[in-house]
């Protein structure tokens, strides 16, 4: 695989694969340690030596960090498919502008293809609607670095384009294809009002389930720009649903806000995540979330999910 022997190259040695799904483990470029401690996620580019504790959310960020040269930033944006350059310049770090790729096709626009119809039956059977395809600017792309891919773009308060996530409606191993900038963006901000409870999601299909002021967090973590927003504009409420297995960072993200003096409720999931549920019955977990205060968090650090399973 390409970008195996790229990180190798860069890394000086060779990765060793875990059971986990895309996780590898090369030797820390940072430390000395005799074992292997820096992994890498390389579909979703996240990185982290468990020895010095430097970490990231980019292969960009790590190939900077190593002090990789020109040709091997881009040899990683032509691996993933992308014109957007990272420059290595400690006086002149930062990326162009973020475009939709030049091959991305509006799913709001009738076009006669097979690609297309594939896309909507995948769309459809996720529950989204052709006002969420109209209101979110949803895409696709049939040819290209994300050929076969539904396009969800991202937009600022101002309507500019942040970010975009491209999902395969095949089945590649390759789920999720984003553009290599990071995270570090309000998701869906154009439809946020922030006078009203929002509601905290991990993927975009999970905030276009919700629906209500729900934004996306990428992931599984709340990173800086959107936490510094909700601080700004003194949000008031705010309701957590993260997948199970993000029990802990929904925890971790519970406790930031409380301190902050916010109302949080935490929404339990049963296993499934919102997209699976569907609009009405998240509403309905939602009226029934948990209220969280300083007690309830303990009680929840200490017991874990045997907490929410009573």
């Amino acid at each position: 695989m390409e970008i195996i022997q790229l990180l190798d190259k860069v890394l000086k040695s060779r990765g060793q694969s875990l059971k986990k799904n895309n996780e590898y483990m090369w030797w820390s470029p940072f430390v000395s340690h005799h074992k292997p401690k820096l992994q890498v996620n390389i579909q979703t580019g996240k990185w982290h030596c468990w020895v010095s504790n430097q970490g990231g959310h980019n292969l960009f960020q790590l190939l900077k960090k190593v002090g990789a040269g020109k040709q091997d930033y881009q040899t990683l944006s032509k691996i993933l498919g992308e014109t957007t350059f990272y420059n290595n310049d400690k006086d002149n770090a930062g990326t162009q502008d973020i475009t939709l790729p030049k091959e991305f096709k509006s799913l709001s626009e009738p076009h006669i293809s097979i690609i297309r119809d594939h896309a909507m039956l995948f769309l459809r059977k996720r529950g989204i609607t052709e006002q969420d395809i109209e209101r979110y600017n949803l895409g696709y792309c049939t040819e290209g670095p994300y050929q076969n891919r539904i396009i969800i773009p991202s937009y600022d308060s101002n309507g500019k384009l942040n970010y975009f996530v491209g999902r395969d409606f095949y089945a590649s191993t390759l789920k999720y294809k984003n553009p290599p900038i990071p995270k570090d963006v309000i998701g869906f901000d154009l439809y946020v009002n922030w006078s009203l409870p929002i509601i905290l999601v991990e993927g975009v299909f999970d905030a276009m389930s919700v629906k209500n002021n729900s934004i996306p967090l990428f992931g599984k973590s709340i990173l800086p720009k959107l936490y510094g927003k909700i601080v700004e504009k003194k949000v008031k409420d705010i309701f957590i649903i993260l997948d199970s297995d993000a029990f802990n960072d929904a925890i971790q993200i519970t406790e930031k806000f409380v301190n902050e003096g916010i109302n949080v409720n935490f929404v339990k999931l049963d296993g499934q995540d919102p997209n699976d549920l569907g609009y009405k019955k998240m509403i309905t977990k939602i009226d029934n979330s948990l209220p969280m205060d300083f007690k309830q968090i303990m009680e929840m650090k200490l017991y874990g999910k045997k907490l929410l399973a009573n």
